[in-house]
């Protein structure tokens, strides 16, 4: 649960304005429950730990090693240990790991020193092993890590036009996605902290071959995410099959729609849980709450309730920490809207974000202000 010095220093990170926005996070952060004994799996709709316990996601997005130079943001200004500290100091109990396909296959050898300021002693080593050090500061803080595809290339995600909107591209096939998923589940399989690994972040519409594909939902073909998930997550479980293997959902993770007449059914059981995100532009501003959450119900959270219930994480949602700089004010939707529709379906969350300066990538001035970023300097 966040304690009261917790819920000040979060309070402390961002302006006066949003304190009401923060007030109402913190609300859900004190539902999290106690410290799991993983592995995890799931029992209906719920995520639970070997005891059989309800083990309720309570996470915040960090991102940068899905970006141009690899490495996760913020470590020019605090060690990797002091991030983890503060994140669990503010109530969170896992962290959304961001990772590229490039940062898997490339894997550079990281010589810029302004990336690593407060770390040292990670100069010069490999982005995955710096990555490497990442996690093991999470998991010594007691927070679990899930590991998430965003990009194939190393960039800023998302849009159509940045060409990571399926799961391959004309840079990375399927093959060396799966490739890259298999040697991530090996290289933290040893720890029990990493629970679960994100396929993809946000399919969407792209251009692939010089043609425009849209993602399907079991249609058998090249653009079919369900059959694609399931080619994934079975080699993913071969390798490491404690592991949680999450589904985002089509149309940038807001539609799950298709899982009513086909789930993904995996090569170990109870293992698969789905993703959703929402933000303000996602559903309309002008909707009544009953409008809004029925939307919401529509697009994925029917499967809570439905006859094959199954988790759904929310692993991301967020506003603009400075309500000047948004598009709404966060009362208008996050805080009243979203949280409450959280909180009323007892959902599994990951805030986006928790690094609150940006890393290298298009669109993106490395070390300037991330709007939705929790963190300061």
């Amino acid at each position: 649960p966040l304690s009261t010095a917790g819920l000040k220093s979060l309070s402390l990170l961002v302006p006066e304005n949003v304190s009401g926005m923060l007030r109402a996070l913190a609300a859900l952060l004190a539902l999290g429950l106690a410290a799991p004994y993983p592995p995890l799996s799931t029992a209906g709709r719920f995520i639970v730990d070997r005891s059989g316990k309800r083990v309720k996601l309570a996470c915040v997005n960090w991102a940068g090693a899905e970006e141009k130079d690899g490495v996760a943001g913020g470590l020019q200004h605090q060690p990797a240990g002091a991030i983890a500290k503060l994140f669990k100091d503010q109530g969170f109990n896992c962290v959304r790991l961001l990772w590229s396909v490039w940062v898997v296959e490339a894997n550079p050898v990281v010589k810029n020193d302004t990336l690593l300021h407060a770390n040292p002693e990670f100069r010069g080593l490999h982005a995955l092993d710096i990555l490497d050090k990442v996690v093991e500061a999470l998991s010594g803080a007691g927070l679990m890590t899930i590991l998430d595809n965003h990009m194939s290339d190393n960039d800023w995600c998302c849009t159509e036009q940045d060409e990571n909107g399926l799961w391959y591209n004309d840079r990375y096939s399927e093959q060396e996605w799966v490739a890259a998923h298999v040697a991530m589940a090996k290289r933290y399989k040893a720890d029990p902290l990493v629970v679960g690994t994100e396929l993809r972040n946000e399919p969407r519409s792209a251009v692939v071959g010089g043609k425009k594909l849209t993602p399907t939902w079991g249609t058998g073909d090249a653009t079919d995410w369900h059959a694609a998930a399931q080619r994934a997550g079975n080699a993913i479980l071969a390798v490491a099959p404690d592991l949680l293997v999450v589904v985002d959902g089509l149309s940038y993770s807001t539609d799950l729609k298709g899982v009513a007449g086909k789930p993904v059914v995996l090569s170990v059981p109870n293992k698969v849980v789905y993703s959703a995100h929402d933000y303000s532009w996602t559903t309309q501003a002008g909707l009544s709450y009953e409008d809004f959450a029925a939307a919401l119900t529509t697009g994925w959270g029917y499967i809570l309730n439905s006859s094959a219930p199954a988790p759904i994480w929310v692993s991301e949602f967020g506003e603009w920490h400075d309500p000047a700089k948004g598009e709404l004010k966060p009362e208008a939707w996050l805080q009243s809207r979203l949280l409450r529709y959280l909180r009323e379906n007892d959902l599994d969350f990951a805030y986006w974000r928790g690094d609150g300066t940006e890393s290298r990538g298009t669109s993106r001035t490395f070390g300037a202000e991330a709007g939705f970023g929790l963190e300061n300097t």
